[in-house]
């Protein structure tokens, strides 16, 4: 890992309506870190992720992603909010993965990988195929290549979207939960690809309730609720010795 910081978030706030999803949330990821967001359900960790990846706009605050402010151009002293074409390049360098698989259900597997490159990155198609193979090999699908979503169990379609995110190169991938609609003899396989990434230096914000994946892959975890970051630190220490009491009331809970 580098000392190079991709992901920084400062004070960033959220609402929506008299809600207030995200208050004040800062954090950092280093190039090459697993940074492991957990809390319980409503506490903004979805939220938070889909701010970076810019499908949700801050409503205060700032984030940086692969040195760029993200959403907004500055000119002079006035910051200006993006537009479409622009939030679509920024968006390119960062990959997501969500609960619900989001596969083309009239394309295969192979073609599912193929869209992103060839229609966004304007890659060359021949080109394209050949990642994209390299791709579902290396999740464990290069069996599956000609396969529609509808004919792959949970885990195999999750796999997909992992080497549909990958196939455009991105510097990070933010991961929504990615075990959480699969069954649980399912979540093992998404997991073992998961730290395969890892172990290649892939940058990674993961919202989970893994906790043995958090505990054994992370770098960092962060421990949200009611919108605020309670605790981010090493795993080890926030997993096993955390600082704040509500963060150590709900790894009490879900070890339960």
């Amino acid at each position: 890992m580098s000392g190079e910081i991709l992901v920084k978030a400062v004070d960033v706030c959220k609402s929506f309506g008299g809600f207030k999803a995200l208050d004040n949330v800062s954090l950092e990821v280093r190039k090459g870190e697993v940074c492991c967001i957990i809390g319980p359900s409503g506490s903004g960790k979805s939220t938070f992720l889909r701010c970076i990846n810019l499908l949700e706009r801050i409503d205060s605050g700032a984030i940086w992603a692969n040195g760029e402010l993200i959403g907004y151009r500055r000119e002079g002293d006035r910051l200006h909010e993006m537009s479409d074409a622009e939030i679509a390049r920024q968006r390119r360098g960062i990959g997501m993965v969500f609960q619900r698989f989001n596969l083309f259900p009239h394309k295969t597997a192979l073609e599912n990988v193929i869209e992103g490159p060839v229609q966004v990155l304007r890659e060359n198609p021949k080109a394209a195929r050949e990642h994209a193979l390299e791709l579902l090999a290396r999740v464990g699908l290069a069996d599956k290549c000609g396969n529609y979503p509808a004919e792959l169990s949970g885990g195999q379609q999750q796999r997909v979207a992992i080497a549909r995110a990958l196939g455009m190169r991105p510097s990070l991938i933010l991961f929504d939960e990615p075990t959480s609609a699969l069954d649980p003899e399912l979540v093992a396989e998404v997991l073992e690809v998961m730290n395969d990434l890892a172990g290649s230096g892939m940058t990674m914000i993961v919202v989970t309730h893994e906790m043995g994946f958090a505990r054994n892959v992370s770098n960092n975890v962060a421990f949200m609720d009611g919108g605020k970051l309670i605790e981010y630190g090493p795993s080890e220490r926030v997993l096993t010795r955390p600082d704040n009491p509500r963060t150590a009331d709900f790894l009490r809970a879900v070890q339960r």
